[in-house]
């Protein structure tokens, strides 16, 4: 059983940064799909940025957000900068096996952690 538990969240001003972190147990992670959704009240959940072989970003993120990983401790992260009041959302982390719709797909990903709160005030 794998365990997703990410961190890093809180309340910034626009044009702030946060860094978010998502720790996997239970299972080596280095050879799986790792990637970050997030969902606003009252809306449908988001893809933000996925990591395999390569890095992909969703259009409303690009430039601004870096995902990277640390394999020796299966750990994933999520570099926010220049944040928007329009990212605030919870954001989750997520683990895919062998993605069979694509990275941006939430379909992907087989565990999924229970999410961080990200605030950005104007």
């Amino acid at each position: 059983q794998v365990q997703l538990v990410e961190s890093g969240g809180g309340l910034v001003q626009a044009g702030g940064s946060l860094r978010l972190s998502c720790t996997a147990s239970g299972r080596t992670f280095s050879t799986y799909a790792m990637a970050w959704f997030r969902q606003a009240p009252g809306k449908e959940r988001k893809f933000v940025s996925a990591i395999s072989r390569s890095t992909y970003y969703a259009d409303s993120v690009k430039g601004r957000f870096t995902i990277s990983r640390d394999n020796a401790n299966n750990t994933v992260y999520l570099q926010m900068n220049s944040l928007k009041p329009e990212d605030t959302a919870v954001y989750c982390c997520a683990l895919g096996i062998s993605p069979p719709y694509g990275l941006s797909s939430p379909y992907s990903y087989d565990y999924w952690g229970q999410g961080t709160q990200v605030t950005v005030s104007s």
